[in-house]
């Protein structure tokens, strides 16, 4: 087993198009290209924030002395 070569790999690309169709695939194709984006439209905003206001949220520890 010598593993996938191109031929097989444009069998297997030969028969998704077949079994699916050029317009079902076009818009598969869409829908990932802009789940992709908003992904990383959120990662980038949520980078963003964090960087922005890190010590904001943090509250001052107060430190207690036990006198034994």
């Amino acid at each position: 087993m010598e593993g996938i070569s191109i031929a097989k790999l444009l069998i297997i690309g030969a028969l998704i198009v077949l079994l699916f169709g050029t317009n079902k695939l076009r818009s598969l194709g869409g829908d990932l290209g802009s789940a992709i984006k908003g992904f990383k439209k959120a990662m980038s905003e949520d980078d963003t924030s964090a960087k922005r206001t890190p010590a904001a949220d943090e509250k001052p520890v107060e430190q207690v002395v036990h006198k034994d």
